[in-house]
């Protein structure tokens, strides 16, 4: 046990060291950067519902389900994403590989468990140039913000459950413009960056129950409160030669910018669905993100972008032919399938910058104790190619592995 747990911490502080820039979309410029989808592999491919709980898998949405868990259970996944960027006049491709999540599970009583792990929250990737007669200006953009969280649920009755995550939250991005006008002898290069660091908590219950002899409730609900996160600000503006194309410096300076606080948005969560026990599952879920509280707290950088309270909309669920079958893998498979429209609330040109995508998935047997590898594939779109934006179309792949094991059984004999 003490060897898989120094592994898996080893695994931790990697993830921790790079879990940034996964993303590659122009409209990450604004505010702190695209929010990344907080689940599993297996809640993605279901549209990313975050309602059903069992005692094999760990829901790193709803603190509640480690108050359920049995076994314990280490859980990682990873994305490749292949992205179309189209406007009225151009179009471009992007790719982007990133391990999305990493995390650890297990009961410390029949009703107790914790968890510990780290994920994306935001990210910001882009690279724009734009070119008009005779000038040309070039917009980078990196970097993100991750969360480390310790959870722990409780199972208060054999039908509810509640649980908390508490989450620090740290990183930083960094925004930079470039400008060459062909009439003047040097260009000029403004970086803006911030460091964000600062907690935030999440509260979660879940309750199932069974209606008839077949057929389980479940409904679920999760709140994070808005909090404060400090921000360390910084601009740096720069007088370049890129005559030669190399970029030389010719004048640096720094200027003194105020550190900040930006108000973290709150989120609220409510689902249900129905279901048979180990046969199939269907549900639908609804969040609130009261991501209007942006719109003061990057005013220094002058992104242009307004922001209103964002809306998300799910529906998904499995299907397992047998998941007892001795005869035929295939029946063992979990098959899932979803669908979601997320209103993300940021504005651009007084255009909505909407997203939706369609999901599918496979949950493939491994190992003993209920292990799976869990492949997803997601098809969607982003924003939109009127008042001049960029429509995005991407196709995202996902992996993951949920792995299961006994780690503190007493020994009968000694």
């Amino acid at each position: 046990m003490i060897k898989r747990f120094i592994v898996i911490v080893a695994l931790f502080l990697a993830f921790t060291a790079q879990a940034q820039e996964n993303v590659s979309s122009p409209y990450s410029y604004y505010g702190i950067g695209l929010t990344n989808f907080k689940g599993t592999v297996e809640n993605r491919s279901m549209g990313g519902l975050s309602i059903f709980n069992d005692s094999i898998h760990m829901n790193i949405q709803n603190p509640a389900s480690y108050g359920t868990l049995k076994l314990t259970n280490f859980t990682v996944g990873a994305s490749h994403d292949r992205i179309k960027l189209e406007s009225d006049q151009a179009s471009d491709n992007a790719k982007i590989t990133s391990l999305d999540y990493l995390a650890l599970a297990f009961p410390v009583s029949d009703r107790v468990g914790i968890g510990f792990g780290v994920l994306p929250y935001t990210s910001v990737g882009y690279r724009i140039l734009d070119m008009d007669d005779g000038s040309a200006s070039l917009l980078n953009g990196r970097g993100g913000m991750n969360k480390v969280f310790i959870s722990a649920g409780v199972s208060i009755t054999d039908e509810l459950s509640l649980g908390v995550d508490a989450n620090y939250n740290f990183g930083n991005f960094q925004n930079s413009q470039s400008i060459n006008r062909e009439e003047l002898q040097y260009g000029t290069t403004d970086v803006n960056r911030s460091d964000i660091k600062g907690f935030s908590f999440n509260f979660g219950a879940n309750y199932q129950t069974e209606i008839s002899e077949k057929l389980n409730l479940h409904v679920s609900g999760t709140y994070a409160p808005g909090m404060d996160l400090d921000s360390e600000n910084s601009r740096a503006i720069s007088t370049v030669d890129f005559s030669l194309g190399t970029g030389r410096v010719i004048d640096f300076r720094e200027l003194d910018l105020t550190d900040t606080q930006f108000k973290f948005p709150s989120k609220l969560t409510i689902g249900a669905g129905l279901g048979e026990e180990n046969k199939w599952f269907a549900g639908a879920e609804y969040s609130n993100v009261g991501s209007s509280s942006y719109e003061n707290s990057f005013r220094f950088r002058g992104d242009g972008g307004t922001y209103e309270d964002a809306s998300e909309f799910s529906v998904g669920g499995f299907y397992i032919p047998n998941y007892n079958s001795f005869t035929s893998y295939l029946e063992r498979v979990v098959y899932r399938a979803g669908f979601r429209y997320d209103e993300t609330g940021l504005i651009v040109n007084d255009e909505s910058i909407n997203e939706f995508g369609i999901s599918f998935g496979l949950g493939l047997p491994v190992g003993t104790f209920f292990s799976n590898a869990n492949l997803g594939i997601e098809l969607g779109q982003r924003g939109t190619k009127d008042s001049g934006l960029i429509q995005e179309n991407f196709l995202r792949l996902s992996i993951g592995l949920s792995l299961n094991d006994k780690w503190f059984t007493k020994r009968k004999f000694d």
